[in-house]
């Protein structure tokens, strides 16, 4: 490029176009996403107003990390004053995995990693943290692989539901070999059938040092350890409402290769075929950026590459370019030849990359609703068309009258409850 260091024309425009209307989602993530309260602290009567229950024509939301303000002692002494529910609490069914070798190999990992990292090196809590993951794991309001439930939240650095998945701790500690053993033997057992009948159907739980705001709002059924365990109040804590089946293909978790053969093999090789394929692409002539940006990519991706190949292809397309961009539709779509693109286009977009070095941007995004093991800040944000109708023609109307303003609460008003998970799911 004859100006290395500055962004091209069109690749700041696509860049704009896609990032701030059809694939970046921070506005959602900051709205669902209530921070840490830190300035105040909640009295425990706060903590102790119930949220609503919810019905079984609606699934449960799954809320981020927010805590109640209290030190740890406070914390556990409010605690130890929730009674437990004397509600019966049978045990799940067991459950036994069905997929392939290879998703089997990756779901132990997952639920070895979720299980030591959130229990520690002590085999009840890990059994415990096991029969929880397995609970997400049929119920309608998680995401229906192993890896899916342990790792759901883990792109943002707050919201996900096992706290080791997004505050790095992958990465600042390395299990000893014979915990990690131990910890995938727990795993295996749960895979087959095993059940922790204490917890029942428990789908949350936290240490008894914090409280979160979901806390009030579900039942507590069990102490492991310095854990206690939690199901949803009403229809969704009864064993009917886990009546989903997980699915097949479990996702690759980069964060997990150091540990695990199982995602290391399969990150490589998924590596290897996006790039593979992409430079097969160049040199063949099917792939080449648009004649008037050659900093930007419109391509069809390759029949047979797996979602988390796609980040490969594109770089590979983008080789060494400091402004890159890289918009993708899956086979049969018909293929845009040129930007800016229309609604319809961006919303049939499959995956796109984005790459601008100057400013430090560096974003891979899927389209979730064909990609459904894409979650979160990995989703492309949908686009809502708005039609406005013509303005009606004007006729006479009586004069308002004023009304007096309301006091007080405003009827019909739902307070927002800022709930969330410690150290859960």
């Amino acid at each position: 490029m004859s100006e290395p260091d500055r962004p091209r024309g069109g690749i700041r425009a696509a860049l704009f176009a896609i990032a701030g209307t059809a694939s970046v989602v921070p506005a959602l993530l900051v709205a669902n996403a209530p921070a840490i309260p830190q300035a105040r602290r909640a009295s425990p009567e706060r903590a102790a107003r119930p949220a609503r229950v919810v019905p079984p024509a609606e699934i449960p939301p799954v809320e981020p990390v927010a805590f109640i303000d209290m030190t740890p002692d406070e914390a556990r002494a409010y605690n130890d004053g929730v009674p437990f529910s004397t509600d019966p609490n049978p045990a799940a069914r067991p459950f036994v995995f069905q997929g392939t070798a290879e998703d089997r190999a990756r779901a132990l990992d997952c639920l070895a990693a979720g299980v030591l990292y959130e229990a520690g090196d002590d085999a009840r809590g890990e059994q415990a943290v096991a029969q929880v993951v397995l609970n997400r794991l049929r119920h309608p309001a998680f995401p229906k692989t192993v890896c899916g439930v342990v790792f759901e939240g883990q792109e943002r650095a707050t919201g996900c539901q096992f706290t080791f998945s997004c505050d790095r701790a992958l990465t600042r500690w390395q299990p000893p070999e014979a915990a990690w053993t131990r910890a995938r033997e727990i795993a295996a057992m749960a895979l087959n059938g095993k059940v922790f009948r204490a917890v029942g159907h428990a789908t949350h739980y936290h240490t008894d040092w914090v409280v979160p705001y979901w806390q009030a709002s579900l039942d507590k059924v069990a102490r492991v350890g310095s854990h206690l365990f939690f199901r949803w109040s009403g229809w969704w804590g009864t064993p009917p409402a886990f009546n989903r089946h997980p699915v097949s293909g479990e996702p690759v978790i980069v964060q997990l290769a150091p540990i695990s053969p199982a995602h290391r093999a399969a990150a490589a090789a998924t590596d290897e075929a996006g790039a593979a394929l992409a430079e097969a692409a160049v040199a063949t002539g099917a792939t080449a950026p648009l004649a008037s940006d050659a900093d930007m990519f419109l391509v069809t991706l390759p029949p047979g590459l797996v979602p988390e190949g796609f980040p490969a292809y594109a770089l590979k397309l983008c080789g060494e370019r400091k402004h890159c961009a890289v918009m993708s539709w899956r086979a049969g779509v018909r293929l845009p030849q040129s930007v800016p693109l229309t609604n319809a286009q961006m919303e049939s977009m499959a995956f796109s990359y984005l790459r601008d070095t100057a400013s430090g941007l560096q974003r891979t995004l899927w389209n979730c609703t064909l990609y459904t093991n894409a979650r979160g800040a990995r989703c492309m944000k949908r686009q809502t068309l708005t039609v406005t109708p013509p303005a009606p023609t004007p006729s006479p109307t009586p004069q308002a009258v004023a009304t007096p303003a309301p006091t007080g609460e405003l009827a019909g008003v739902r307070r927002a409850s800022g709930t969330g998970e410690a150290r859960q799911p």
